[in-house]
């Protein structure tokens, strides 16, 4: 069962950077609410586009995304705005603040601690603010049934609003809320975030959210980097990287001031 989900999870990848990384389905438009969530393009070392995803910048040039996306990237751009221009490959037509991207040093497929994590260090000051991370252990509090009752999280992307009937891939900011469903279970275990992703009840994320931001509900504190799904079509449940732990602080911290 363990190896046929790192399966899934492998294939996931290879879409993802074929086309439209994970997106915000059944959401409302973010409508400038977190103008420090973006859209990242990645290039190989030849210049040319190989995926896209989302993130949010945490500093005035640190720009946080998931290590699935920065892996094997020569360079990235991201844009922040509400619609973003794109041509008919999926890739935005020009524009965009140039930058390096770096990946956790452990990233690896091997659940449950993926270490999926990324930054991208803009050349240049966007001047469009950032969010705040969690403390360490700001959800640990949330592990417990009654927490996971109570919890609800906002998800922002550019992602994928919709695989079938038919792909819609609107490269628009939409945000969406989810419920915590699991801290603790073999898919998670401290260190992924396991929150409902279900079309006509709050919505979820999908292929092009990757690397965008979980926040605490209505506010713009971040605990978790949306990292993958098991299922193809987006529904069912979501899974996210989470911040508030040390192997996150500890790294994205040698990246901000």
């Amino acid at each position: 069962m363990r190896r046929l989900l790192f399966a899934f999870l492998a294939g996931l990848m290879v879409l993802a950077s074929a086309s439209p990384a994970g997106a915000v389905t059944d959401g409302v438009a973010d409508a400038g609410e977190h103008p420090y969530v973006g859209l990242a393009v990645f290039y190989n070392a030849n210049g040319a586009p190989t995926h896209r995803c989302t993130g949010t910048m945490i500093s005035a040039t640190v720009f946080l995304t998931a290590g699935h996306c920065t892996e094997g990237a020569s360079s990235a751009q991201v844009w922040f705005d509400d619609y973003v221009q794109r041509a008919d490959d999926y890739y935005p037509w020009a524009g965009g603040y140039i930058g390096t991207p770096y990946t956790h040093p452990n990233f690896v497929w091997s659940l449950p601690n993926t270490s999926d994590v990324g930054v991208i260090v803009l050349k240049k000051k966007p001047g469009v603010g950032w969010a705040e991370l969690a403390p360490e252990g700001t959800l640990d509090s949330m592990a417990t049934e009654r927490g996971q009752q109570e919890t609800w999280f906002t998800v922002v992307g550019y992602g994928l609003q919709q695989i079938r009937p038919e792909e819609l891939a609107d490269t628009q900011r939409l945000q969406a809320e989810v419920q915590l469903i699991n801290l603790r279970n073999a898919l998670t275990d401290g260190y992924n975030i396991h929150h409902s992703n279900a079309p006509g009840t709050g919505g979820g994320t999908c292929f092009g959210d990757s690397g965008g931001p979980v926040f605490l509900n209505g506010t713009s504190t971040i605990v978790g980097i949306t990292s993958f799904g098991l299922n193809g079509n987006c529904v069912g449940s979501g899974f996210a990287y989470r911040v508030d732990i040390a192997n996150t602080l500890n790294w994205v911290g040698e990246y901000l001031p």
